[in-house]
């Protein structure tokens, strides 16, 4: 199970909205989403996690480039959601065909298959990685930093585990909107 929400910030703080992940299909879907709940093209950041397992922070600042972070890149990449943030950071941007057949809510189709690590003996063989695709490592991966000017450090962002959306709230001062949105 999901739970993602949108936190806009605004000169009088923080305001939250739930994210419907239901109309996401894509990850330029999401980054939409953040830009229309933008204030005066002020900072969004989109959070994302699921079920205690990972989680990822998407930062859109008006019309820049999004910066993203995910918690667990191996685990995220298991999932539908998180698998879109895994291959934009490692490059592989193709819209993800085989969306459309994936199960949302995080039950996907051969979710309990074991994914076969990447070692250096496996370089030549048929691993499941496409040529010139990077392996999706284990543990974080993107921009730590993404959040150091909003009061999350980086560092404070790579230890955290478990409740992780109310401990960046509580950063950010927002946890009063985020809970009225869980």
């Amino acid at each position: 199970m999901y739970f993602a929400a949108l936190l806009a910030r605004t000169e009088d703080g923080w305001e939250a909205s739930d994210l419907e992940l239901d109309d996401v299909e894509s990850l330029s879907d999401l980054i939409d989403l953040a830009r229309s709940a933008a204030v005066d093209d002020d900072t969004v950041v989109a959070l994302i996690e699921q079920e205690d397992a990972w989680f990822g922070v998407v930062r859109v600042d008006g019309e820049e480039d999004p910066r993203y972070y995910v918690s667990n890149a191996a685990v995220a990449d298991r999932s539908s959601y998180g698998s879109m943030l895994t291959k934009e950071l490692l490059g592989n941007d193709e819209e993800d065909d085989d969306l459309d057949e994936l199960d949302l809510d995080g039950t996907e189709d051969g979710e309990d298959e074991p994914i076969a690590a990447f070692t250096d003996e496996d370089d030549d063989a048929d691993d499941g990685v496409g040529p010139g695709a990077e392996p999706v490592p284990a543990g974080p991966l993107g921009d730590p930093r993404l959040l150091d000017d909003l009061g999350v450090g980086h560092k404070e962002l790579m230890s955290l585990d478990g409740d992780a959306l109310s401990e960046i709230a509580d950063a950010l001062g927002a946890t009063e909107v985020l809970e009225a949105v869980r």
